[in-house]
């Protein structure tokens, strides 16, 4: 059986690997680990030079990206909107967020939000190549957390039938839910 411990990394592209690195430091406090350049892919044999970096993104969580040199100019999936793909990072709480928000707000980026999902709050901005980043605490109890999970397949079960949001979903952004 396979016992999955954590991602190790999650890999995008990017426009500029030096230029990637530097934001993400400079914004996220992210820390350039590993580089990694080489003229062939090594599970390809593909001749395909890049530049793969790693950023430490915190308990011994790895954000990647490549620069691809030799590739078409990159682009989002256009068909998908924008506010799906997104990298997600945990931070402690509301305070936190806060306190983010205004910091990334002073360096001049544009941050929606503070939004509320029930169980947790987020803001959302982008970085230089596009990607979407979502800053987020927990604000959901255990025993709120404990409902979503026994009503998921419930939930997925009738979204596979209906292609609709369940009627049993709407509670979720409910102001008694929210206040427990």
């Amino acid at each position: 059986m396979i016992n999955i411990q954590q991602f190790h990394h999650i890999a995008y592209r990017c426009h500029d690997a030096k230029e990637t690195a530097q934001w993400y430091k400079d914004h996220l406090n992210m820390e350039l680990l590993v580089a990694i350049s080489e003229d062939r892919v090594p599970s390809t044999k593909a001749p395909d030079p890049y530049m793969h970096i790693f950023l430490d993104a915190g308990s011994n969580n790895i954000l990647a990206f490549f620069e691809l040199p030799n590739s078409p100019t990159m682009s989002r999936d256009l068909n998908t909107p924008e506010w799906v793909q997104h990298i997600a990072f945990e931070i402690a709480d509301r305070d936190e967020l806060i306190s983010a928000k205004a910091e990334l707000e002073a360096k001049g980026i544009d941050v929606l939000g503070i939004t509320s999902h029930g169980i947790i709050h987020s803001i959302y901005f982008f970085d230089p190549n596009g990607h979407r980043l979502e800053l987020t605490y927990r604000s959901g109890t255990p025993d709120q957390m404990a409902e979503l999970k026994r009503v998921a397949p419930l939930m997925l079960d009738e979204w596979s039938v209906t292609k609709k949001a369940p009627q049993h979903a709407a509670w979720l952004h409910t102001d008694e839910f929210n206040e427990k």
